[in-house]
């Protein structure tokens, strides 16, 4: 039988071999790997992207609230994505879901508790905290979680790149195309979002982790 492949993705070497070493002793015939960043993790996948789960940290460099799982969701709808994280704000646990996450699972659980997390989504179910009900959010944030959904890979790595503070020609620069299809896919985003301005944009996938967008966007 082959091996289960799970890639655990979090920016803190110790955390990911804490990680590593409770599930590798738990479950039968896995095959753990790691990456640093996203960027890493994209790398990984480009070359083989036969992986039966990701693991991913929210707060990593380079990443703005949701949007690395917006963008794996998006480029590679075909693998599960469960989030382990230090947050445990209701909001961002259903935002996650609303995304496409698999599961949700804070890393203040003991070992037991995300290997059983770890083992449920494996066996197809979605997986988060007892106390939490996904079915609660408002309708406004549906709507911009619906909004965010519409975007491309690329134009989920735009906007991840704008969060960064970079210029059009830099953001070229970085994904090798010219800098007239940068301002396409801005314009784009500005669109799908419903946003006039590149900031705005970038507020979208910074407040929606907190649930206030809505209030500050306005």
């Amino acid at each position: 039988m082959a091996a289960t492949r799970i890639v655990i993705v979090d920016d803190h070497p110790l955390f990911r071999k804490a990680l590593n070493q409770a599930l590798a002793t738990s479950l039968n015939s896995v095959e753990i790997m790691e990456a640093g960043s996203l960027d890493e993790l994209t790398a990984k996948l480009a070359t083989d992207s036969n992986v039966d789960l990701i693991l991913l940290d929210l707060a990593m460099p380079g990443v703005q609230g949701l949007s690395g799982l917006l963008y794996l969701r998006a480029q590679y709808p075909e693998i599960p994505v469960m989030v382990v994280s230090a947050s445990e704000d209701p909001t961002t646990i259903r935002n996650a879901i609303g995304f496409g996450a698999s599961g949700y699972v804070p890393k203040s659980q003991p070992a037991e508790g995300i290997r059983e997390a770890v083992r449920k989504v494996l066996e197809g179910e979605i997986w988060v905290p007892p106390d939490i009900d996904i079915s609660s959010e408002g309708q406004e944030t549906n709507e911009l979680v619906a909004r965010l959904s519409t975007l491309t890979p690329q134009q989920v790595r735009v906007l991840m790149m704008l969060g960064e503070g970079l210029l059009n020609k830099q953001i070229a620069y970085r994904l090798n195309v010219s800098e007239a299809t940068i301002k396409a896919h801005v314009s784009a985003i500005l669109q799908k979002l419903g946003v006039d301005s590149r900031t705005q944009a970038v507020i979208a996938i910074n407040k929606l982790q907190s649930g206030d967008w809505q209030r500050n966007a306005s």
